[in-house]
């Protein structure tokens, strides 16, 4: 279980967003992530972190900015609880009306995304979470953060309603995480906002992608799960696992499985495709199952399958270069 190492967890009933950083041994770039959020005006906001692994140093280390203000906290944890486990810890520690999400390697673009982001839920209802523009330093679309469809990208600076958001910067309402479910910490990492939307669309919300809510993505290499280090057995066993708690029968799998091993193949990753294949089979018993309403197949076929032309797994070398998309 994680420790408050420093700060205070909220203290008042009523506030506008909890913005959470999950953290890993990467403290210059941490302490950036922690300034931006503090910079937001115009709501009030509580700011929790959370720094896995044993790292105490980090902990010290961020403790100057922690106590110089009282709307923020620090936790840490001695074992690694994932992406999807982590971010459940620190959203559950808070109660704003919503959840904001930065990257510890990333940056709010200006001081009022956060603000915008609370005004853009109330303008909309059923709005459940928004996925925001996950820009380089320099502006440009940082193309290694692109969640959507490929078609989509010419509308990266507009909006549109979509199936998924990109870790790096989104906003959840709290409502809406709680219908949800939250994250599965099963997954631990990769496709963990799609398999948490999947759920929050079967209970009747909608995600959107906002163009106008920007955030600068540094993208550390430090602690970084590389594809030849892991990523492509999760990466493949994950999405899998989600198509099975929908019922996909595994022969609707097969094409997705086939081109996931010629993927694996052209990269050098051939065998952990294969484990992450077998992992998918045999988690497949115990995963919760559930059928997918008529709302909900239609929402996915208006905002997600219209967009992708007949090869939808796409067949590339070096798929460190390209965000996974549905």
């Amino acid at each position: 279980m994680p420790t408050l190492v420093s700060g205070s967890l909220p203290k008042c009933a009523n506030y506008d967003a909890d913005i959470i950083i999950l953290t890993i041994n990467r403290l210059a770039e941490t302490r950036e992530a922690v300034k931006s959020a503090l910079s937001q005006t115009g709501v009030k906001t509580h700011i929790i972190l959370l720094d896995q692994g044993p790292h105490s140093a980090n902990a010290v280390n961020l403790r100057d900015l922690i106590t110089a203000h009282d709307n923020i906290c620090l936790f840490t944890s001695n074992i690694n609880l994932g992406v999807g486990g982590g971010r459940n810890f620190l959203s559950s520690a808070g109660h704003g009306r919503i959840i904001v999400a930065l990257d510890n390697d990333a940056t709010f673009a200006s001081e009022h995304v956060v603000l915008n982001a609370l005004r853009i839920f109330e303008e909309h209802d059923r709005l459940g979470a928004i996925g925001f523009n996950i820009s380089r330093a320099d502006g440009r679309l940082d193309d290694s953060s692109w969640g959507y469809p490929a078609a989509l990208k010419a509308l990266s600076d507009g909006r549109f309603k979509t199936t998924t958001f990109v870790g790096a910067g989104y906003a959840i309402l709290r409502k809406a995480w709680r219908d949800g479910g939250g994250y599965d910490p099963n997954l631990f990492f990769t496709w963990e906002e799609y398999d948490f939307c999947l759920r929050a669309i079967n209970a009747g919300w909608h995600i959107l992608y906002d163009g106008s809510l920007r955030v600068f993505h540094m993208v550390a290499a430090e602690e970084r799960v590389q594809w030849s280090a892991g990523r492509t057995k999760l990466f493949v066993r994950n999405r899998l696992v989600i198509g099975r708690k929908w019922r996909a029968h595994w022969l609707s799998l097969l094409p997705r499985m086939i081109a996931y091993l010629i993927n694996g193949a052209l990269n050098s990753q051939f065998s952990a495709t294969l484990q992450g294949i077998y992992d998918a089979f045999n988690l497949d018993q115990t995963l919760q199952k559930k059928s997918m309403t008529k709302d909900m197949q239609n929402y996915i076929l208006a905002h997600e399958q219209r967009h992708r032309r007949w090869g939808f797994i796409r067949i590339r070398k070096n798929p460190s270069k390209t965000q996974a998309s549905p």
